[in-house]
């Protein structure tokens, strides 16, 4: 026999959640900032970068930090058609150590950024980890949120990294922080294929 209350519990929330989806009738191109010292930023990024795919939208990705060309997202994304992807980093900066050569690479960075942000044709743009250069004052803040603000109204963007700066927090739709409880790493376990790369 059901449990009466439970499917009283459960008719009342569908009725509140099905108001809610009948609220939400626009539609238009989203910021989305995953930030936070957790992991998993980047990796709910490129899952977004494969539901575009399913349906059949192009995608763009700019990776500003990375250096490699050897990870398991690029590898696979950046095989699939209707995939632009850009690794556009000389590395982590603790990696090059060189704040003027890091600096002129965000900026040469950024101008390819800008061409997918000005392209109607990319559905969704992911910036993986342009917060740092943001915070590390790589680029102009300024800058960056007007271009985010002139693209194509039905175009999404991803932005990724730790510490997003309050700019864009505020123009942002959907902002989630991902929280670091226990990491692997600290363990002195390297990072792994498939999980970490």
């Amino acid at each position: 026999m059901p449990d009466k209350s439970h499917s009283q519990r459960m008719a009342r929330k569908k009725a509140v959640v099905d108001a809610a989806i009948a609220k939400a009738d626009r539609d238009k191109g989203l910021i989305l900032v995953l930030t936070g010292n957790g992991k998993g930023k980047s990796s709910s990024a490129f899952g977004m970068v494969a539901r575009s795919l399913g349906y059949g939208y192009k995608v763009g990705v700019a990776q500003f930090l990375k250096s490699r060309r050897d990870t398991g997202e690029e590898k696979f994304l950046g095989s699939q058609p209707g995939v632009a992807w850009h690794v556009l980093g000389d590395g982590f900066t603790w990696d090059t150590q060189d704040r003027d050569a890091d600096i002129a690479t965000a900026r040469r960075g950024w101008q390819v950024a800008r061409q997918m942000l000005k392209d109607e044709s990319l559905h969704l743009v992911v910036l993986d980890e342009l917060t740092y250069l943001l915070n590390y004052g790589y680029l102009d803040e300024r800058e960056v949120c007007a271009d985010l603000a002139e693209r194509p109204l039905s175009q999404h963007v991803v932005i990724t990294g730790r510490a997003a700066p309050q700019c864009l927090i505020d123009m942002a739709d959907t902002v989630s922080e991902i929280r670091d409880i226990k990491h692997a790493f600290r363990s002195g376990i390297r990072a792994q294929p498939g999980i970490d790369l």
